[in-house]
């Protein structure tokens, strides 16, 4: 097991991914994000059936990250209630692995930053 993981989200527009997408590698919170084309989701919303057309993200980031990567999402996202679903990547190319690391901040790259400024 690795603590690399896969964050799956959906969106109403390529656009909202877009945005999204930005802010997480902008701010190392993401080493890469896809975006895939629309896709038709069906679910229970409210009571009833729900049909919408959609796009799904792939946000690929470490396992420490995720507590700031699911408020950055909350925080830009347009739903009211927004998928945001954690996976485990259990292995990978130990090149591909070590690229998500080099591209991401450092744990605790806040706490040191800010501590910095303070003194």
């Amino acid at each position: 097991m690795t603590d690399k993981v896969v964050i799956l989200v959906t969106a109403s527009s390529p656009e909202e991914c877009r945005k999204i997408a930005q802010h997480l590698v902008e701010s190392q919170l993401a080493a890469c994000v896809n975006i895939s084309p629309r896709i038709e989701s069906i679910y229970r919303w409210e009571g009833k059936i729900a049909h919408d057309n959609e796009y799904q993200i792939f946000i690929k980031t470490r396992r420490d990250l995720f507590p700031e990567v699911k408020a950055a999402i909350a925080r830009l996202h347009s739903y009211q209630n927004p998928e945001i679903i954690c996976l485990p990547v259990i292995e990978g190319s130990p090149e591909y692995l070590g690229w998500i690391d080099e591209s991401l901040k450092r744990a605790g790259a806040l706490e040191e930053d800010d501590g910095a400024r303070d003194g």
